[in-house]
């Protein structure tokens, strides 16, 4: 180990023999030895790293960060999703009629249908990608060429580590995860997330690898899903953009009312609105739900020179079938592979390069905090 700083702190929880986390500035320690909490200053960190025994998720590893303000429960076995996070007793999340999360190993993502992936859909937060991030596409031979939402939500992280900066009051949560097909593609997925210790914010930082000495293309979504009780009826949603379009007809129907939210309806079909995304001078932009007394709320901030598309997806079911909103930023809309590509919306990354995009998660437990969040918007719409 080289120029130990006490105050700046480093766990390797997960990480392969052929590399080593622990050089830098950072103090390494054994997974074993994390600790419950870390103090800050007045405040503290709460920690927790554990492996699910029993059911569907038997064998998979949770992590949970506590700020003091908010826990938030980080899936590496299933790219580095969030499953759900806590305000108090408040809980955002969704109830999926899948119950999760649920082992990878047990998700048929390249089932002959196309759409296993919904086999182990339950989280507040999973990534659509990394090869493809869209509707199933089939060949002409009816095979599967690719998966409903890509691959990337159903690998588990091969590093995984904590870094804690006690002077600047953060804690980082940093995996790896590897989607590879030898003689094919090799790309690597850097998830940073970094907390504030008394803060409510899940600050994200994800970096596309393109680890082939050869050009490839790359697609990345980020499926937020958000159900009771911020989701209800009279329920809104709120955005910054400049061009919105109905995916398709089934979605024409209500194009006016898009923002509106029903109660749960047995029955219901999914509408799905795509969005141009309105940014300020930084290129940061915002969309939120809102509950219908604007007591609480779910906000999502994105670059939207990275993330350019918006996809708002309504899917007001009866609760015991999923009643759910997406708030879905992407580097393009959830159509097939082709479609995009003909549409210029892919990202082209050379042999070595790589493509980084940036996002904070505030989940809104105060009507205070929601009318912030609505006077954000509202400035970037004007």
């Amino acid at each position: 180990m080289h120029n130990i700083n006490a105050n700046k702190l480093r766990w390797a929880l997960r990480s392969p023999p052929f590399r080593d986390p622990g050089q830098g500035l950072y103090h390494t320690l054994a997974g074993a030895e994390l600790p419950k909490t870390i103090s800050v200053g007045t405040q503290r960190f709460g920690l927790q790293f554990q492996e699910i025994e029993g059911g569907r998720a038997g064998g998979m590893r949770c992590l949970s960060i506590d700020t003091g303000a908010m826990v938030v429960t980080i899936l590496p076995d299933r790219g580095m999703g969030i499953w759900k996070c806590w305000r108090g007793d408040l809980e955002f999340g969704w109830q999926s009629p899948v119950v999760g999360p649920v082992h990878p190993s047990l998700v048929p993502v390249n089932d002959a249908s196309g759409i296993g992936w919904l086999e182990g859909f339950d989280e507040l937060l999973v990534r659509c990608g990394l090869h493809s991030n869209g509707a199933p596409e089939f060949a002409e031979n009816g095979t599967v060429r690719f998966p409903l939402h890509g691959r990337i939500a159903n690998l588990p992280a091969h590093q995984l580590t904590i870094e804690v900066d006690i002077d600047e009051g953060t804690l980082d949560v940093i995996g790896l995860t590897s989607e590879t097909r030898f003689l094919v593609y090799s790309l690597e997925l850097e998830t940073r997330y970094r907390f504030r210790v008394g803060s409510p914010v899940v600050e994200m930082s994800d970096t596309i690898f393109n680890r082939s000495s050869r050009e490839t293309t790359a697609q990345l979504l980020y499926h937020i899903n958000i159900g009771t009780p911020i989701l209800g009826p009279g329920s809104k949603v709120h955005a910054a953009y400049s061009d919105l379009q109905p995916r398709d007809a089934r979605a024409a129907e209500s194009t006016a009312s898009w923002s509106e939210c029903d109660g749960p309806t047995s029955g219901y079909t999914e509408q799905v609105y795509f969005l141009s995304p309105r940014g300020d001078g930084q290129h940061w932009t915002e969309s939120m739900l809102a509950s219908q007394d604007g007591a609480n709320g779910f906000a999502v901030q994105f670059d939207e020179s990275t993330l350019p598309c918006l996809s708002i997806w309504k899917n007001t079911v009866a609760v015991e079938d999923g009643y759910v909103l997406g708030i879905e930023p992407g580097t393009n809309f959830p159509n097939t592979k082709s479609i995009e590509e003909i549409a210029g919306r892919v990202v082209r990354l050379a042999g070595g390069e790589s493509r980084a995009f940036r996002l904070r998660l505030l989940p809104l437990a105060t009507s205070a905090e929601v009318s912030e969040s609505e006077n954000r918007i509202r400035q970037l719409q004007k």
